[in-house]
Parts: structure tokens; sequence; C-alpha cells
């Protein structure tokens, strides 16, 4: 993507009803940071994101019994992913057992992202996380 210095932030969304299932949601962020160059500058990076957006988006699903609002905002500096649901519940680190298929959510998270936070809204919560691309490499 070329560098337009006008450009101060672009950001797409979409709702994902329960039924859409979060392979949608997968397959829609990555060809958005397909579109931002990730793929080829950042390709961890990518995945890392499709990871957390699969996550979140399985818990609004799953724990909050919602659709879930799923919007990218790229601000030049930080990829901001934000997943909102109809549950003013906040999410909670569970201790998950070492035989457990689930409750690793917020744990991947916190290691993927490089930030991360829940919010209350009139109609819900977002949880918003934000990924930092490395900075170009400077040849010499």
């Amino acid at each position: 993507m070329t560098q337009d210095p006008s450009m101060k932030a672009v950001g797409w969304a979409r709702s994902l009803p329960i039924s859409s299932g979060v392979k949608t949601a997968r397959d829609w962020t990555r060809e958005h940071l397909v579109s931002l160059g990730w793929s080829r500058t950042a390709p961890d990076l990518l995945d890392s994101v499709v990871l957390a957006v699969s996550e979140l988006v399985t818990n609004a699903h799953l724990h909050a019994h919602s659709a879930a609002q799923l919007i990218l905002t790229w601000d030049e500096k930080c990829l901001h992913v934000t997943v909102h649901d109809n549950s003013t519940q906040l999410p909670k680190q569970r201790q998950a057992d070492d035989g457990a298929l689930g409750g690793r959510g917020l744990l991947l998270l916190d290691a993927l992202a490089d930030d991360w936070q829940t919010r209350r809204c009139p109609r819900g919560k977002d949880v918003t996380a934000c990924f930092q691309p490395p900075a170009p490499h400077r040849s010499a």
C-alpha cells in the first residue's frame, strides 16, 4: 500500500451473526490485512491478528450469546481490532486445566497483542487489541 501523507486512518467494519461462523471473521480480516501489505511485510503478525480475531469473535458468540461487530482500524502505527458484543459482562481470565479444550482465549490475546483492553458500552462491551507491525528494515 502506498503511503499517502494525507491518510490518517483507515478502517473496516463487519457484523457477524452467530450463524456466520468464525471462519468468516478470519477470512475477512486476512483479506483486509493483505490489502495493507502485511502478508509480505509482517506475515507472522498477520497470523497473530487472525488468531486473535478468531478468539474474540468466538468469545462473543459463545459467552455473550451475541452477534459480533468486528472493527479494524489502522492508524499507521497500530492496528486496532475491536469486537463488540451485546453482553455487559467483562471477560475474565480463567485457569484452564491442561486437558481443557477452552479457557485460554485471553491468555492468547495477552501473548499476541501489544496491548488490549475492555470497555463497557451502553449496549454491551468492546474488547480492543492493538497490534504494532515491526519497523521497516532500512538498507544502509
